[in-house]
């Protein structure tokens, strides 16, 4: 039986938070602040970040938008257009940088493909990662990509009602519970959570099976798949 497999990119299929993770260590070291540790300014940035993502959403573009809004906030005035340019430049840079395929990815995909269909489910900056799947060189192993602003229970029914697509044969996988395993079960659907160890704490949350009726299991790593699918 062929099952609807949707599944996650960043963090799950290439790296990406390690990129986001080296710009803030390049603003702390710019800001130097006096007081705050490095903990203590990204507990202020994911502050603003919780709040922006639900006007702005996601990308490297809105990072660099909060990145200038934390600076001002922590020094508490105008900040010159230098400085700015300077501090959204850490948060540009990561468009640079060469993608990263996870280990096993390529392989399993094939594999995969032959037995399922396959989704590539992303959330984010449309633009940035339609760049990030032609960089890839992954699309060929899905039958169809989606790239939504958030990623919630109402989002991934529609995805379903859309296709005429039946939630019990559907499956969501992903490193994040927020986003990838938690909406997915609540519309339904089966999820595979297989954890990320640099996964952005704001996709951090408790997994939450009671109620749920799809099935839910965690891998260590993304070959695994081939041992369950």
């Amino acid at each position: 039986m062929r099952l609807n497999l949707f599944i996650d990119a960043d963090d799950t299929l290439w790296e990406n938070n390690i990129y986001f993770e080296r710009a803030f260590d390049e603003f702390v070291d710019y800001l130097n602040h006096s007081t705050l540790s490095p903990r203590e300014v990204r507990d202020v940035l994911d502050d603003i970040e919780r709040v922006n993502s639900k006007v702005h959403g996601y990308g490297s573009k809105n990072f660099g938008r909060n990145l200038v809004e934390c600076y001002q906030h922590l020094r508490e005035r105008h900040i010159s257009e230098d400085e700015a340019q300077t501090i959204t430049g850490f948060a540009l840079r990561i468009l640079e940088q060469p993608l990263e395929i996870i280990d096993g990815v390529p392989e399993t995909l094939a594999f995969l493909q032959e037995r399922h269909n396959l989704t590539l489910f992303t959330k984010g900056n449309p633009e940035e990662q339609r760049f990030k799947v032609d960089s890839s060189g992954l699309a060929h192993f899905f039958s169809h990509v989606e790239i939504v602003k958030e990623k919630d229970a109402a989002v991934y029914q529609l995805a379903l009602a859309s296709r005429e697509l039946d939630p019990r044969d559907s499956w969501m996988i992903g490193n994040s519970p927020k986003s990838d395993v938690n909406p997915a079960l609540a519309a339904g659907m089966n999820a595979v959570f297989i954890p990320h160890a640099r996964t952005w704490i704001l996709e951090r949350e408790e997994i939450r099976t009671e109620g749920a009726v799809g099935t839910y299991f965690e891998l260590g790593d993304f070959r695994e798949l081939k041992d369950r699918f």
